[in-house]
């Protein structure tokens, strides 16, 4: 059912606008001259592709992005760290006038509607259950041993939230305790107000079929303390979709997908990855899962005990998936398990721990894990699991005893490059050339970047702006931590930089080369948003900083 709008003519006026001018899923590749403060970005990496690529920027480009022109301009105050990539509404109705609007979530579940342009705050709202508080690092007692740092304090609202601009609905998930009891709740707001939708919010519950690990009479139950809600949530054919790892690994643990009737909010779908074994978590250094154009989902499972092999079609850690809805079933129509998957779960070194995404116009699927493999997966034929060899369409290695896979990587398709960027810890900035005439990956050709890069265990956080396909107007976004800091267990200080992407060997703006660009501390495994003229940084400085033209 369609719900009857809620908000006035003009607010659909501007939504309509904002729809027209917005990228396809994957990004077109042509030039427009279309006013820049149409573009709205709805979720995580920009589309449902995840390509990390905004090629609609208009004002922004390699000439003036510079020390003399470019630079830090303000910042967004709020309440907590920021886990999730702030979100923009372009040419919003709200507080009496036409705004393009940015929308921050923090850890202490409140959920910010800023100008976009001035910093003028319009609402703030909490979603702690009453009487309870967001839970924290130390309540997670079991996780690593009980010296839990992959967290510093709050975990509230952390992953990446998405927003159905036609209806005008923010969705999110929100964590509350009272130290006995652990809740999740899936909440849907109104981007104009922040108040709930009716139906909002749900508490999130679920149980399966399964003999696996932490099973009851060969059920299991969705542990609102032990799963980690990181990845971003999708929104796709009117469904909300969420995902869970957990915390440090601490088991008994499994991998959930749920989705939500994006209208009613009532529970439709429910999918565990390792019914019959344990762990396959969904995290993705907080990548949310790609769609298609047919409304197929993919996504990246990490660990698994190894004990059921991914040939008995219900189990599938250390895994990439082809999921096809219908009606209130996810179907796994294909898939890839690396032959060596036992290892890699012993040795931690998981599949599925770095954002992924589909190429677009092609049918491929880019993905891999800790290992520094890199994969291209058919994505109508992934490959499956061969106990004496990875059967796959393309997979590039990347020799680097010292680098595991933590990190966001991007795309951009230009008029003489096509490149897919990726930035571990302890190495440099990867451009590896897509060849369009072969369809796999050129890493003998290569572009590494000469800036160093993070260290520890957390890699970069990469996006991508341009106009259209022009070389001259692209450029690479990307975010992480000093060097001298392990951004995996500590909070650190951070660093943006801006290189150029038809040579990401060129570097063109860097904000520790003056002062008054200072990032503040680094928001691990979050990307930058640029759009309509500004670079949106979050941080764990409470605060999300917004750079841009200088005038």
């Amino acid at each position: 059912m369609q719900r009857k709008s809620l908000f006035p003519i003009a607010y659909v006026v501007a939504i309509f606008f904002s729809m027209c001018s917005k990228m396809a899923p994957g990004g077109s590749n042509k030039a427009s001259n279309y006013d820049s403060t149409g573009i709205s970005v709805l979720t995580q990496h920009n589309n449902n592709y995840r390509t990390g690529w905004n090629n609609n920027e208009y004002k922004l480009k390699v000439s003036n992005v510079n020390s003399q022109t470019f630079g830090k301009l303000f910042t967004l105050t709020v309440d907590d760290q920021v886990y999730s990539q702030p979100l923009v509404v372009a040419n919003l109705s709200i507080s009496g006038g036409i705004h393009n609007t940015v929308f921050i979530a923090t850890v202490s579940n409140s959920v910010y509607a800023f100008d976009g342009s001035n910093g003028s705050l319009y609402w703030h709202k909490n979603y702690t259950v009453s009487g309870m508080r967001p839970p924290k690092n130390t309540d997670m007692t079991g996780a690593c041993g009980g010296q839990y740092e992959d967290f510093t304090g709050n975990i509230g609202i952390v992953g990446t939230p998405v927003i159905d601009s036609t209806k005008g609905i923010m969705y999110f998930v929100a964590r509350s305790t009272n130290e006995y009891q652990y809740v999740q709740y899936l909440h849907a707001i109104s981007i104009v107000s922040g108040n709930e939708i009716p139906g909002s919010p749900v508490e999130i519950q679920a149980t399966n079929p399964g003999t696996g690990d932490g099973s009851v009479n060969n059920v299991l139950t969705y542990d609102p303390q032990k799963s980690n809600q990181r990845a971003a949530l999708t929104l796709s054919n009117g469904i909300v979709y969420i995902t869970n790892s957990s915390h440090c690994d601490w088991g008994p643990y499994h991998g959930w997908i749920l989705g939500y009737n994006a209208t009613t909010l009532k529970q439709q779908i429910v999918f565990n990855t390792t019914p019959n074994d344990g762990d396959g978590g969904i995290w993705q250094s907080g990548g949310g899962m790609a769609v298609d154009d047919q409304g197929n989902l993919y996504t990246g499972t990490g660990n698994g005990d190894g004990n059921v092999p991914p040939t008995d079609g219900k189990d599938f850690g250390e895994s990439a998936l082809k999921l096809t809805p219908s009606g209130n079933t996810l179907t796994v129509s294909s898939y890839f398990t690396p032959f060596n998957y036992p290892a890699l779960d012993y040795n931690d070194l998981d599949f599925g721990s770095f954002g992924s995404f589909l190429i677009p116009n092609t049918s491929l699927f880019f993905t891999g894990g800790k290992d520094g493999n890199l994969y291209l997966l058919n994505k109508d034929n992934m490959g499956g699991f061969n106990s004496a060899g990875n059967n796959v369409y393309d997979n590039v290695f990347i020799n680097n005893s010292n680098a595991q896979y933590h990190c966001l990587p991007s795309y951009y398709h230009g008029t003489s490059v096509e490149y897919i960027y990726i930035w571990s810890e302890n190495d440099y900035l990867r451009a590896i050339p897509f060849d369009r005439s072969s369809m796999k990956l050129n890493a003998a050709n290569q572009v590494l970047g000469v800036a160093n890069g993070p260290a520890g265990g957390n890699g970069a956080n990469i996006s991508v702006s341009s106009n259209g396909s022009i070389d001259s107007t692209a450029i690479i976004w990307a975010t992480y931590a000093d060097q001298s800091c392990d951004a995996g267990h500590q909070s650190c200080p951070g660093i943006l930089r801006a290189f150029k992407a038809s040579d990401p060997s060129y570097l063109i703006w860097d904000s520790n080369t003056n002062p008054a660009n200072n990032l503040g501390t680094y928001a691990k495994f979050n990307a930058p948003t640029i759009a309509n003229g500004y670079v949106y940084v979050p941080t764990f400085s409470n605060q999300v900083v917004v750079y841009g033209l200088k005038q």
